[in-house]
């Protein structure tokens, strides 16, 4: 899977790396992505339309660091490529923080959180998760935060995306979401299925760019069978314009996370929805998501704002 050798973070035999079109957002980390399979290919779908068919052995996995900062646990927020050309990691301009494995075995998957040491010579295994305190830096802002490392039940908290049998399934590698389809040989299977938007990409329309962001970020909960099932609220890609993607929606049971808003999304409307007022709260009570970050996202939440801008219609009653 990965080893260190010559002060770099290098991949196995028979792993390869994978990037997504809008990834999940992580306290601004960074992540290299692998995926292990026995073959050393993926070659099929499996019935739920564009995820992947892992065969007994797969190992995926997501190592997240930071390009270092000037001092001990500074870290850069930084949008630039910090990976080698040949897909490893240069260890003396990095920081690693975690490595999560997923492991195919033949009674499902596992999900396994490994913490890497101040040495960055090797990744240990924490059941029970970790916190590091990091400090993020942006030109001369800093900003203290709490970096989280999810134990194992939070790592199922996310990955059993169906509520009912909570299965441990891969979120990230789905067709959909993979930048890339090159990697995988899956012949004309993959004609016809949607790819997602790139977030950051201004040329694309602002509404595929924010659905693109809700799916990878809020759908593994937020769909019809997922963990957030009584919500009646579906982030995902298929779910009409309307009450169940948020619009003019009232909350089940979001007590403060509300903060006194009536709907989830008010269109033409950012500062009245649920949705803005979440995403831009670093409160644990009030938060969305919340698993996963101890930041807000700036960028994210202007990207779901200028959607909402762009909405018509309202919410009036009668």
């Amino acid at each position: 899977m990965l080893s260190v050798q010559s002060n770099n973070l290098v991949l196995a035999n028979q792993s390869f790396v994978y990037d997504l079109n809008t990834p999940l957002f992580s306290d601004y980390a960074h992540k290299l992505r692998t995926i292990y399979t026995p073959d050393g290919e993926i070659t099929s779908l499996n019935m739920d339309g564009d995820a992947l068919d892992f065969p007994v052995g797969t190992i995926i996995s997501k190592t997240f660091y930071y390009p270092k900062g000037a001092n001990d646990n500074e870290v850069l927020k930084a949008n630039y490529a910090v990976q080698n050309n040949d897909d490893s990691l240069p260890l003396n301009t990095v920081k690693l923080i975690e490595s999560r494995i997923l492991a195919r075995r033949k009674d499902g998957w596992i999900a396994l959180p490994y913490v890497w040491n101040d040495e960055q010579t090797e990744a240990i295994l924490k059941r029970t998760g970790d916190v590091k305190r990091l400090t993020l830096v942006d030109d001369d802002k800093k900003t203290p935060f709490a970096y989280i490392v999810p134990n194992t039940n939070q790592c199922a908290g996310c990955h059993a995306t169906n509520n009912t049998t909570r299965e441990i399934v891969p979120i990230g590698p789905k067709i959909r979401h993979l930048k890339s389809l090159d990697l995988f040989d899956l012949g004309s299977v993959q004609e016809g299925l949607a790819n997602n938007s790139d977030w950051q990409d201004d040329s694309l329309a602002v509404e595929s760019r924010a659905r693109a962001y809700l799916d990878i970020n809020c759908s593994h909960c937020h769909n019809e069978v997922g963990p957030a099932d009584t919500s009646g609220l579906h982030l995902t890609p298929g779910t009409p314009i309307g009450p169940h993607l948020g619009l003019c929606k009232t909350p089940i049971a979001a007590g403060t996370g509300t903060g006194n808003r009536k709907y989830g999304i008010v269109p033409g409307k950012p500062d009245d929805s649920i949705f803005v007022y979440r995403m831009n709260s670093d409160n644990p009570a009030v938060m969305m998501p919340e698993l996963g970050r101890s930041l807000v996202h700036e960028e994210g939440v202007e990207l779901i704002t200028d959607w909402i801008t762009s909405l018509n219609g309202d919410c009036s009653e009668g």
